[in-house]
């Protein structure tokens, strides 16, 4: 029998430049250059200004935030993941700039306390053949 595996991520143009960051653990976005914007995820138009051309630049962000949503994961629809049932996802808004969200994996777990505006900080999974994905941890309370 096949073991099956969680999916790896599989950069197409617009998004490769996200996804080699990420593989050395960092996270860039892309900054539009007629209304300086970030978006995510990377798009022919900018979801701010709705340029056609937004001629985007990348820029590495710090990756902290609040929660501003969450969801535990308790079935797998996805080849790969059942192992790793239960998860949560996290709905982030970053630091970076008012209303750029990003939804990705709480690796501090189900059982977290986890509340509505809770700080986060980015962390990354790591993937076979070097891929890495964007996560977020619970940052330690002061």
């Amino acid at each position: 029998m096949t073991e099956l595996r969680r999916p790896v991520p599989v950069p197409d143009e617009a998004s490769a430049p996200y996804w080699e960051a990420a593989a050395h653990h960092r996270l860039s976005l892309p900054r539009c250059a007629p209304c300086a914007a970030l978006c995510l995820p990377p798009s022919s138009i900018c979801p701010s200004c709705h340029s056609t051309e937004p001629d985007f630049t990348w820029e590495e962000v710090e990756g902290r935030g609040r929660v501003r949503s969450w969801t535990v994961i308790r079935q797998s629809f996805l080849p790969g993941f059942a192992e790793e049932l239960p998860f949560v996802l996290v709905d982030v808004e970053l630091d970076a700039q008012e209303e750029l969200r990003m939804i990705a994996r709480l690796l501090d777990g189900p059982d977290a306390q986890l509340r509505l505006g809770s700080r986060v900080q980015l962390g990354f999974e790591d993937l076979p053949g070097g891929a890495a994905v964007p996560a977020f941890e619970l940052e330690a309370s002061p």
